[in-house]
């Protein structure tokens, strides 16, 4: 499923197909629905987010990927979804969150950093990385304290970032047990210019 799709026009008088349409279960149909949607603007918004608490997930899962698309997008319309009970619809609240980041989501990103599915690890690992230096300094105390699996998209944040605050817990990365986490620590020295070699004495 993709977040990027042609636009149609469309109007007030077609938004209950436009609906019928993106909870069909028919992914044809939904993409061009979501499209339509983005077409009618902010008109839509209030029957997107009542989507968000459907019981199907494939309709919570297109909810979310159109109002992700929808112009001056409201972090607040997301964060939930990434306590959804469906890890599909996790992930696509993750990527809204990519397209939308903002440091309001910034509690729920970096628990989504522990998330069983690995996407929506990764896709919230994005979603900090657009937030930027301002999430620096929570991305280190996961470095220090996060679950192994957390720890490796901190350090792949922080190598993205580029964040001279990071540089202690990236060589303390270097240190630790994983090699994914050792990986992107040297990823982000080497970013942050930090061309040194380490030794070990024994």
């Amino acid at each position: 499923m993709l977040y990027q799709f042609r636009h149609h026009q469309g109007d007030m008088s077609d938004l209950a197909k436009i609906l019928a349409d993106l909870s069909s279960g028919d992914d044809g149909l939904a993409e061009k629905a979501v499209a339509m949607m983005i077409d009618l603007g902010r008109i839509g918004i209030p029957e997107l987010l009542k989507l968000r608490e459907s019981k199907d997930e494939d309709t919570r899962w297109w909810a979310y990927c159109a109002l992700g698309q929808m112009q001056d997008a409201d972090v607040k319309w997301f964060i939930q979804g990434l306590k959804d009970t469906s890890p599909e619809v996790r992930e696509s609240s993750a990527m809204a969150l990519c397209h939308n980041p903002h440091p309001a989501a910034t509690s729920q990103l970096i628990t989504a950093l522990s998330d069983p599915d690995r996407m929506v690890a990764t896709l919230a690992g994005n979603a900090l990385i657009g937030i930027g230096k301002e999430i620096t300094i929570g991305l280190i105390k996961v470095m220090e304290e996060g679950s192994p699996a957390a720890k490796i998209e901190a350090a792949r944040s922080l190598a993205e970032i580029k964040d001279t605050r990071a540089i202690p817990a990236l060589m303390a990365g270097l240190e630790n047990g994983s090699e994914m986490v050792k990986f992107w620590s040297e990823e982000g020295l080497q970013n942050l210019g930090v061309g040194m070699v380490y030794f070990n004495p024994e």
